[in-house]
């Protein structure tokens, strides 16, 4: 089953509500790019009136954590995932639609792939860049995906 901007959507509405509620949505998903936007809004504001910090980080894990998935259900085999650790870096306030894209999808498959052969955990970064309406970035978020075969 291929993954796509529908599903994902109907899965955050139905499996995580936070995140449908607060205006997160997948826009596109290829097999090595996710974008996602959210727009500013009263529900998911901060008191500066600006995108509350946790928001943007659902929506940047979302980029990242779509692709593992697509990239796990691919390989026909069954491996968990988890985010072992993040980073994150905001530079400019967060008002309007905020698009989230990553482009590490290349990253995934050499960890799948290692998994599968060793048998053991892998471990590997990704990364998630926010832009406002005028491209100007607003903050970037680092995950690191922990996956292993069951």
């Amino acid at each position: 089953m291929k993954l796509t901007p529908r599903k994902i959507n109907l899965f955050n509405l139905y499996k995580l509500p936070a995140v449908y509620f607060t205006g997160i949505r997948v826009k596109t998903i290829t097999e090595q790019r996710c974008v996602v936007t959210v727009k500013h809004r009263w529900i998911n504001q901060n008191p500066f009136k600006s995108l509350f910090w946790a928001v943007q980080g659902m929506a940047a894990e979302l980029t990242t954590g779509a692709l593992v998935l697509g990239k796990i259900k691919s390989s026909g085999k069954n491996i968990s995932m988890l985010v072992a650790n993040n980073k994150a870096t905001f530079t400019k306030k967060a008002t309007g639609r905020i698009t989230f894209t990553c482009n590490d999808g290349d990253l995934i498959n050499e960890a799948i792939d290692k998994a599968i052969k060793t048998g053991e955990g892998q471990t590997f970064w990704m990364k998630s860049i926010g832009v406002n309406q005028d491209n100007v970035e607003v903050s970037t978020f680092y995950f690191e995906w922990s996956i292993k075969v069951k």
